[in-house]
């Protein structure tokens, strides 16, 4: 399993075992429900993830840099429902 795949992993299982949904997850670390993660929200849904300390930063630009597809340097609803497909098709 490469890094990605792992943190991918990471990631859909905290939001399977936390979240009904994953609108409800994206909800819940969107702290002022501006309908954007910003890259220290991204961090702390890495956090919770379980994602080392060490790395968070650099994971969550990368997330950024790979999703985010209208260049805000945010992600929007569109584009986190996007990453959870990507993992949802990694893991068939």
């Amino acid at each position: 399993m490469t890094t990605e795949e792992s943190i991918l992993n990471k990631i859909q299982i905290l939001i399977t075992n936390h979240f009904e949904t994953p609108e409800m997850a994206f909800n819940f670390f969107d702290e002022d429900n501006d309908q954007k993660l910003t890259k220290g929200e991204i961090v702390k849904l890495l956090k919770q993830a379980e994602i080392s300390g060490f790395i968070r930063g650099l994971v969550g630009s990368k997330l950024i840099e790979g999703y985010d597809k209208n260049n805000d340097e945010l992600i929007n609803w569109e584009e986190f429902k996007a990453a959870i497909a990507k993992i949802k098709k990694s893991d068939s």
